[in-house]
């Protein structure tokens, strides 16, 4: 599932090449714009990290001559019914969510920092989103109506906007990808929330049962090929509305983790159009992005 939304990783890895070279991480809620090229370096190269890891280990235990038989992951039944019934949930044509979230990352001593978020998020099917995040290293209002995708820094009085369309993932994957402000509950929000989740797993399973601001919830556990484990706490009943979310980053330094609280979930919320348009505050000054750099396109050296 789309939790680490390719920038997640990426971020993370800049903010660990940041401490290795002495520089203190710098983030705003969304991170700081970097060049182009060393935003595809890091990007790929957490990819190859992750690839290359489970790639060397099976190698070694495989004859070439005698084929892998085909693979098939250990899910439980409770850990399939419950994502399952929470995919259903969250496929309602809207919605309104308020979250608690933690990122933990080492800091340029080895020392785990926790940077804290609130967020507000307002969805319409299949094409609107907004999203207002406030934390401790600063704060930004993303919106998407379909047509566009704005990020507003109200800290800095700046903001970008790009040409979007598509499903709601598609246009936070251009945001991540020309503005550098990363979400990693991508995913869920995804046309099919539970094959998301599902699709990269190697084993599912229900750990237990948890009590979570009186509500009985079924903690479930998603060991995942690509390297990440994930930690789920959803209702336990046919809703299965999700409560708390922890992701950890096992292959990269620290093994850093994002740690989401769910406050409240509508799914009979009624936004009107206007929550998903930005109109610019009269001084707030405009970022002029970079140019896309078409596909097989080299640049001067």
């Amino acid at each position: 599932m789309e939790f680490r939304n390719g920038s997640e990783e990426a971020c993370l890895k800049a903010r660990t090449a940041a401490t290795q070279t002495g520089s203190a991480p710098t983030s705003t809620g969304a991170s700081p714009r970097r060049p182009a090229l060393m935003t595809m370096i890091l990007r790929n190269a957490a990819r190859a990290a992750v690839f290359g890891v489970f790639v060397g280990f099976a190698l070694p235990i495989a004859r070439a001559a005698e084929p892998a038989p085909p693979f098939k992951p250990a899910i439980s039944d409770e850990a399939a019914t419950a994502v399952s019934q929470m995919g259903k949930t969250l496929l309602a044509r809207d919605l309104s969510i308020t979250a608690r979230t933690i990122r933990v990352y080492l800091d340029e001593s080895g020392q785990p920092l926790h940077i804290f978020h609130k967020m507000k998020i307002v969805v319409r099917r299949p094409n609107q989103i907004a999203i207002e995040s406030t934390g401790d290293d600063g704060n930004h209002k993303l919106f998407y109506d379909g047509k566009s995708a704005s990020v507003f820094f109200p800290d800095r009085k700046e903001y970008a906007v790009i040409a979007a369309s598509g499903d709601i993932p598609s246009a936070l994957n251009e945001v991540v990808d020309k503005i550098d402000v990363d979400f990693p509950l991508n995913g869920f929000f995804s046309n099919s929330p539970d094959e998301a989740l599902l699709s990269d797993a190697i084993a599912a399973w229900q750990v237990g049962t948890a009590n979570i601001d009186g509500v009985e919830c079924r903690h479930l556990f998603f060991h995942q090929k690509s390297g990440i484990d994930l930690e789920l706490w959803v209702e336990k009943n046919n809703a299965a509305t999700p409560h708390r979310l922890i992701v950890t980053y096992r292959l990269l330094p620290g093994q850093p983790r994002f740690i989401a609280e769910f406050t409240s979930w509508n799914t009979q919320a009624h936004p009107s159009k206007s929550e998903f348009a930005f109109r610019p505050p009269a001084d707030a000054k405009k970022i002029k992005l970079p140019p896309a750099v078409a596909p097989g396109t080299k640049g001067s050296n």
